[in-house]
């Protein structure tokens, strides 16, 4: 086992014989995308992950621009593990955003289904016919700069874009989302911050943390 490890941008908070958990900074691919024609490929969290284990197996995946937890298997077998506990919602995540004005109470839900918005891919929307049911718990964490309101998220659901579609439905979109139609900024004000699971070999409870860098 292994405690906070940094290597360039690598940031390991754990990793043991079934599973890696590193910090993922924002502006960095998530899993390997597909290159332009005549680009190479572009440099991404996998693939670091790799270099250091190369047994390493994705389970889930983090926008590019988000920063923050993620979770990666060892090995085939942790891979089925791990990706059955994510169907299973028993693994929790849970991020800090800030979004555009002031958002009335102290916590609430967002139940809107979502789907693919084809003809804008890869947008998201709210689509009560088709979509995929989704569900999004938020709570208040006060006011932040230029009339924000800084919140806790929990995606019950991890569909696409989830955080970023629940919170534009209700008319808050996240600061800094220009995907969404947010005023440009330095970045998207959206962190990983907690996750939490069951370890696939013996079953401890297992917690990690990562500090809002915004």
């Amino acid at each position: 086992m292994l405690g906070r490890v940094d290597d360039d941008t690598l940031i390991v908070l754990h990793a043991d014989e079934t599973l890696v958990v590193v910090d993922k900074p924002a502006g960095l691919l998530a899993v390997p995308g597909k290159p332009r024609e005549g680009q190479a490929a572009l440099e991404n969290l996998f693939a670091q992950v790799q270099r250091r284990f190369p047994d390493a197996a994705i389970v889930h995946r983090l926008d590019m621009a988000t920063s923050g937890l993620m979770l990666f298997a060892r090995g085939a077998a942790m891979q089925r593990a791990l990706s059955i506990a994510f169907e299973q919602r028993r693994v929790n995540k849970r991020y800090v955003a800030v979004v555009e004005g002031l958002l009335a109470g102290a916590s609430g839900e967002i139940d809107a289904p979502l789907a693919a918005d084809w003809p804008v891919r890869p947008r998201q929307r709210v689509d009560a016919a088709n979509g995929k049911p989704s569900l999004t718990r938020w709570w208040s964490l006060g006011p932040a700069q230029n009339n924000g309101t800084r919140l806790l998220l929990e995606p019950v659901t991890g569909r696409t874009h989830q955080l970023r579609v629940h919170l534009l439905h209700i008319g808050h979109r996240i600061v800094g989302d220009e995907l969404y139609g947010a005023a440009p900024g330095p970045r998207l004000l959206l962190h990983a911050t907690a996750l939490t699971l069951a370890h696939p070999q013996g079953g401890h409870a297992l917690a990690f943390e990562s500090p809002t860098p915004f």
